[in-house]
This record gives C-alpha cells, sequence and structure tokens, in this order.
C-alpha cells in the first residue's frame, strides 16, 4: 500500500510543477516584452539625440532653415512624428545654432506598447554659427 501512495505523490509533485510554469510563464513573458520594449526606446533616445546633431550642424552651416531636412533624412526618424525647432541666439563671440528636437516613438511591441503608450523624446543641441564668409 505505501508504494502506491509514493507513486500518487510522484504524479502530484509533476502536475503542480506544470501548474507553476503554467501561471509564471506568462509574467516571465510580459518582463521580457517589456524589456524589450524599454531597449527599443532607449535606441530611439540616442536616434533622436544624433538626429538632433545632425540638424544643429546643417542649421550651422546653411541657417536655421536647414535643420528639418537634416534631422528628417537622419536614420530611424519619421517626418510625421517629429517637431523641430531651430533658432538662432546671439552668444559670446558668435552666434549660436539652437536646435530640438520633439520625437513621439511609436510602441509596436504586442501587449506591452499599448501599455507604454508613445513616449516624446526630446534633444537639444547648440552649436555655433558657421560665418558665410571666412
Amino acid at each position: 500500500m505505501s508504494a502506491r501512495c509514493g507513486d500518487r505523490r510522484d504524479h502530484l509533485d509533476r502536475g503542480q510543477a506544470t501548474v507553476e510554469l503554467v501561471l509564471v510563464l506568462p509574467v516571465v513573458v510580459f518582463a521580457l516584452l517589456l524589456v524589450i520594449q524599454i531597449g527599443l526606446i532607449a535606441r530611439a533616445q540616442v536616434l533622436v539625440v544624433n538626429a538632433a546633431r545632425e540638424g544643429a550642424r546643417a542649421a550651422a552651416v546653411d541657417g536655421p532653415g536647414a535643420a528639418r531636412d537634416a534631422v528628417v533624412r537622419s536614420p530611424g526618424i519619421r517626418d510625421d512624428r517629429a517637431a523641430v525647432t531651430a533658432a538662432t541666439e546671439p552668444g559670446e563671440t558668435a552666434d549660436l545654432i539652437r536646435v530640438t528636437l520633439r520625437y513621439q516613438v511609436p510602441t509596436d511591441v504586442p501587449l506591452v506598447g499599448p501599455l507604454v503608450g508613445d513616449p516624446t523624446l526630446t534633444a537639444a543641441v547648440v552649436m555655433r554659427a558657421e560665418d558665410p564668409d571666412p
């Protein structure tokens, strides 16, 4: 009789492990998707800073009007989600160009994206305007 009881207990232990796996697996998958989404947002922040730098460089060379074109040509930046402002500021020794980029990042990861929403990332870069007459 004791051998039968031990066999039954082993069966229950295997069933318990299966139930625990079924309960924990969705939480682990959700956490993994959340980490992926955060990584994509961090990548987008790097792209936004780079695009703002490119816009500031273009504005420093060709004037504030060239900033938007340079920003939207940057990799990973969509024109419909980017708001670019470029302004000239007087500096101590030369004029400065300030380019500010506000970019709404799409969150496309299933399950997590709709919960996080589309964050808006911002980058501002100041660069000395180049003198057109060297």
